[in-house]
């Protein structure tokens, strides 16, 4: 009995021991944004790596609310995309190949905030459609053009089934995808990753200059 008695302290102490060697997840680096400390933001067309023509553009009118939320001056960024475009730089991939000191100039910016949208689309089964939204996000200096942060979200979406019995529910259900494959509604999702990527403790961005929290939340990033 002794001996069955240690066996079962030794494997709680070494339940123990490992449960205390997981470490969490590692937060980003903010040594170099603090030092910066940007007050604004601008915000560049988004490259897009989807199939959705026109993500970009409902991806852009996402971006504003959370990041001047965050305590940041966020350039009007239809504004931004027009006076690009009149400059010859409608292809995202050329501002995003581009100098940010010189966006910095242009628009008298601190940071540049390029974004690409990974994935945009709906896969279509025969009961069911997942909306599956995927961007990658960095913050660069407009002054010296290093990466400030860095951010990547994934969010999915999926409709629930119909509570309907037999036949009637699967036929619910294969209506419902239909009409989601049809028109999948993105902007939610865009919205949460958004929200997600700004202020997430330990790897979203830090209260700026503009929100009461700004250089009272260290323990937090």
């Amino acid at each position: 009995m002794n001996s069955i008695r240690a066996l079962r302290i030794a494997a709680l102490v070494s339940t123990l021991i490992l449960a205390g060697c997981v470490t969490p997840p590692p937060s980003a680096n903010y040594t170099s944004l603090r030092a910066e400390s940007p007050r604004s933001v601008l915000v560049v067309p988004s490259i897009n790596k989807s199939v959705e023509v026109d993500a970009p553009d409902y991806f852009l009118s996402t971006i504003t609310m959370p990041l001047a939320e965050r305590g940041y001056y966020v350039f009007p960024v239809n504004l931004v995309k027009a006076l690009l475009a009149d400059d010859g730089l409608n292809d995202a991939n050329l501002v995003h190949s581009g100098d940010p000191l010189r966006l910095g100039e242009i628009f008298g910016a601190d940071s540049v905030m390029y974004i690409s949208i990974e994935q945009w689309n709906a896969k279509y089964m025969l009961f069911t459609t997942t909306v599956t939204v995927e961007l990658n996000y960095s913050l660069k200096s407009a002054h010296t053009g290093q990466e400030l942060w860095k951010n990547h979200q994934v969010l999915v979406y999926q409709p629930q089934g119909s509570t309907a019995p037999g036949l009637a529910g699967l036929i619910a259900d294969a209506i419902n995808a239909a009409i989601t494959k049809a028109a999948p509604n993105y902007m939610p999702l865009a919205r949460q990753a958004n929200a997600a990527a700004v202020v997430t403790k330990h790897t979203g961005l830090p209260a700026g200059p503009y929100d009461s929290l700004y250089q009272k939340d260290a323990s937090d990033f």
